[in-house]
């Protein structure tokens, strides 16, 4: 008679799927603090913005503020710490060699993704380095030159620099920096020669503009409008489509002299490469609420600024638009940070 009890009825399982299913077993057991961990952020630490540039430049202002602002949304206190050097390369690298947890973000401006790769030999990161949370603000720049210069508008700043006599430097944030593209773009469509001179940020670029080492910047409106106050430094234009708020008196670029010429500056806020969506969502949804908070709105309009989040997907591919666009101006002026 056949035996038909319980235990012959079992299906035999082999070796090979033991182990299968053993490993499977390990596998979510060692994925599952992950996931809690990721179920649980932002509770367990401070969070960290990295700034690549110097203390008083557009990128390290914007980041103090969106720090307060991300810091009341998510219940947690949010840092800035700055990392500057090699066109924002050391804070990017220091960023996407982070732990993926949510903990260490960084704050880059739009040329970190757009032209530094087709300048520098080694960048040490990448786009695929990071998760894009969002693009976070945007803003017009200001053509300004020192106050010595003999030029009322930017009219007569191209005359000036195609007088055969003119020598004109402008200043810049770093090689391959948004301020340091302007200046170029603003050179290429004037058809003019302006030569390069960069710097480790903002702050110590307009103080040589200030002091007339210098002649021209093509510069971010928040890093650079205290020191319109002042007198040695005069706005000549706005790269916008439309005149700032900020400067109302201001022309656009396109308005005085060179029409057809724009250039907006962006702002993106990335986690490394591998952060839980999760996390990445919740950042999101931070940064949204934090641009509508009536203190960032009005820190973003005195500022020159205005709120344009997008989210990753999006964001990807404007960059890959963007890139090829400077791929090809890059070429043209040799640029060169190696």
């Amino acid at each position: 008679m056949k035996d038909t009890s319980i235990s012959t009825l079992r299906p035999r399982t082999s070796s090979a799927s033991r182990r299968v299913i053993f490993q499977a077993i390990a596998s979510a057991l060692m994925f599952a603090p992950f996931v809690a961990g990721a179920a649980e952020w932002p509770a367990e630490k401070v969070i960290k913005i990295v700034i690549p540039f110097s203390a008083g430049g557009a990128t390290d202002l914007l980041g103090r503020a969106l720090a307060v602002e991300l810091g009341k949304n998510l219940k947690q206190t949010v840092i800035v710490d700055n990392k500057p050097g090699a066109g924002g390369g050391i804070g990017a690298q220091s960023v996407a060699n982070s732990t993926a947890d949510g903990y260490t973000l960084l704050l880059a401006s739009g040329s970190m993704f757009t032209v530094n790769q087709f300048i520098y030999k080694k960048l040490g990161y990448s786009l695929a380095s990071f998760e894009p949370v969002a693009k976070v603000a945007s803003g017009p720049m200001v053509v300004t030159v020192n106050a010595d210069l003999p030029v009322k508008n930017t009219r007569e700043l191209i005359a000036y620099v195609k007088a055969k006599s003119a020598t004109v430097d402008f200043a810049s944030a770093g090689v391959g920096s948004q301020t340091h593209m302007a200046g170029e773009a603003f050179g290429d469509a004037a058809d003019i020669q302006i030569s390069h001179v960069p710097y480790k940020g903002e702050g110590p670029a307009y103080a040589d503009l200030m002091a007339g080492v210098v002649q021209m910047a093509v510069a971010n409106i928040n890093a650079i409008s205290p020191l319109l106050k002042g007198g040695r430094v005069k706005a000549l234009s706005v790269t916008g489509k439309e005149r700032s708020p900020l400067l109302p008196s201001v022309p656009t670029t396109a308005e005085d002299g060179l029409p057809g010429f724009e250039y907006t500056g962006w702002f993106a806020l990335l986690a490394p490469a591998g952060t839980p969506k999760p996390v990445v969502d919740r950042l999101l949804a931070g940064v949204n609420d934090a641009v509508t908070q009536p203190s960032m709105k009005r820190y973003l309009a005195d500022q020159g600024m205005y709120a344009s989040v997008v989210a990753s997907t999006q964001l990807k591919q404007e960059i890959g638009t963007e890139s090829a666009k400077w791929k090809l101006l890059v070429e043209k002026k040799k640029i060169d940070a190696n």
